[in-house]
């Protein structure tokens, strides 16, 4: 009897022991993908990072836009729009479509409020989206608050705009294209500072330096 008994458990050992493989195989795979997304959603905010969110004074916006001689029927799209002033502010004053495309997920709360707020609906749309990915060549007119790197790393997709578009910069250079116009003003930010901004201007197809 102990015999069996013994076997009986052993038996009973052996299938939970088969029955336990697939769910353990399951799990280690569900885990990995777990991972995956975790350090895909880490990517994402260490690349949010890349570019501190420094808003662009109001008299600075104002002369990018004058400098990029917007008009009706151009498009404007700001890469980086943080909360969506350059966009707003193109729609209220020139009447044109803007897109801005940000990838932090509170800017973009803060560019769809700023575009409520403006009643330019019709006109805003805002995005979060990776600006490294996005096929620009619907746009007239590129805004760029950006670091001199990231300029340099757009240039394959700013290539590709239309002849005459105009791509503007607030403060950094673009490596390997010579600006049409780089101005100097001074301007205060948000938070009351003074000191001198510098904006330029490159026409595609732009001069290689």
């Amino acid at each position: 009897m102990n015999g069996i008994r013994s076997l009986q458990r052993a038996s009973l050992l052996a299938l939970l022991i088969a029955w336990s493989r697939p769910v353990t195989w399951s799990q280690s795979q569900e885990a990995k993908q777990t991972q995956e997304k975790d350090a895909k959603a880490k990517d994402q905010t260490e690349r949010e990072l890349d570019v501190p969110y420094w808003p662009t004074p109001a008299k600075v916006v104002d002369k990018m836009l004058e400098l990029a001689e917007v008009k009706k029927g151009d498009v404007v799209y700001d890469l980086g729009c943080g909360d969506g002033r350059i966009v707003v502010a193109a729609a209220k004053k020139y009447g044109v479509k803007g897109f801005g495309f940000d990838l932090d997920p509170d800017r973009v709360k803060e560019s769809l409020d700023n575009v409520k707020k403006n009643h330019v609906e019709d006109l805003v749309t805002i995005k979060k989206a990776d600006i490294f990915t996005l096929d620009l060549r619907d746009a007239s007119v590129v805004t760029l608050y950006l670091y001199p790197e990231l300029n340099v790393r757009l240039m394959p997709q700013l290539e590709k705009l239309k002849p005459g578009s105009r791509i503007i910069s607030h403060d950094w250079d673009m490596k390997g294209a010579k600006p049409n116009k780089v101005v100097k003003l001074r301007a205060k930010s948000d938070m009351g500072l003074e000191r001198e901004h510098k904006i330029f201007l490159w026409v595609v197809p732009w001069e290689k330096e």
